[in-house]
């Protein structure tokens, strides 16, 4: 078993580190909130403050945070992870970033003797607390073996998608194709109800017709067909619409910087913006359809 030290203990990484604990792992993490903290130690973890003492000895660190800035604060800085870890310590940064700081902050980590991947996750906080999420994983072939039995842990798919920033171009690209498909399922459904077709008959013909997707068969947006979304449930997020459209925002990010051309992504970004603007971006992501229904 490992010594592991967890940064970002939120939503998505208390579960995480709590799987970690329960494998048998020795687990110290360090979140700004005092009920996140509390929560790792009630499940049997430790904390430790400030991160320089929290990585010292640890043989794992990974790292769940909100945006680049914060990863590149928490592992380039002077009292961070990078120049704190012990010597073959393994950096695992589970955050969803642009590519871009993934690919730096590896970069450096590389040039002071640290094996680095990033690890972006697929699977929300359902996933997170089952085991049972998607990792998208970049960087080396022995900084993904190295990482690859902890990351079994914590989720069921595990795949390696190259070098470096791959696991975040992984993530942003695939939640781009997921936000699109999410609208056109939604207007599908709408567009449907309005000439007269009820959403079960719809969902049973299309379902296994040409217009199949996970938007429909997994997650579908109109309340009745699937009895698990949250459309049957008010909407309360599993994915909320703010999370989707950061993602989309660095998905429109990318595409700049690689001279790509995403109108579909661009016209889905403004629509969860136009979502987020009117206040319901706490909403889960496939709530859209309240919107495009005029109702939220």
């Amino acid at each position: 078993m490992s010594k592991i030290a967890f940064i970002g203990l939120g939503n998505m990484g208390l579960p995480m580190a709590k799987n970690l604990i329960a494998a048998g792992h020795e687990v110290t993490g360090f979140d700004l909130s005092d009920d996140a903290r509390a929560g790792l130690q009630e499940s049997g973890g430790k904390v430790a403050d400030p991160i320089a003492v929290l990585v010292a000895d640890a043989e794992i660190i990974i790292s769940m945070l909100p945006a680049g800035k914060h990863v590149t604060a928490v592992y380039t800085e002077s009292d961070g992870v990078i120049a704190n870890a012990a010597a073959g310590a393994l950096l695992i940064d589970s955050s969803t970033i642009d590519v871009g700081t993934a690919r730096a902050v590896s970069a450096e980590a590389e040039a002071a003797g640290l094996a680095m991947v990033d690890a972006p996750v697929s699977g929300g906080v359902g996933g997170a607390a089952a085991g049972t999420l998607t990792f998208m994983v970049g960087g080396t072939d022995e900084a993904y073996q190295a990482a690859k039995p902890v990351l079994d842990v914590m989720g069921q798919n595990i795949f390696h998608a190259g070098g470096s920033g791959n696991g975040q171009a992984t993530k942003i690209c695939n939640n781009m194709l997921l936000g699109i498909s999410m609208i056109g399922t939604a207007e599908a459904f709408m567009l449907g109800e309005k000439l007269g077709l009820d959403a079960q008959t719809f969902f049973d013909i299309s379902s296994t017709a040409s217009g199949q997707c996970w938007s429909m068969t997994s997650y579908c947006p109109a309340p009745g067909p699937v009895p698990s979304s949250p459309a049957n449930n008010d909407y309360q997020a599993g994915f909320t619409a703010a999370m989707m459209l950061k993602d989309l925002l660095l998905a429109q990010e990318a595409s700049v910087v690689a001279d790509a051309a995403t109108p579909m992504g661009q016209r889905a970004a403004e629509l969860y913006t136009q979502m987020a603007d009117a206040g319901h971006d706490g909403l889960d992501f496939s709530g859209i359809m309240k919107m495009l229904k005029g109702e939220g």
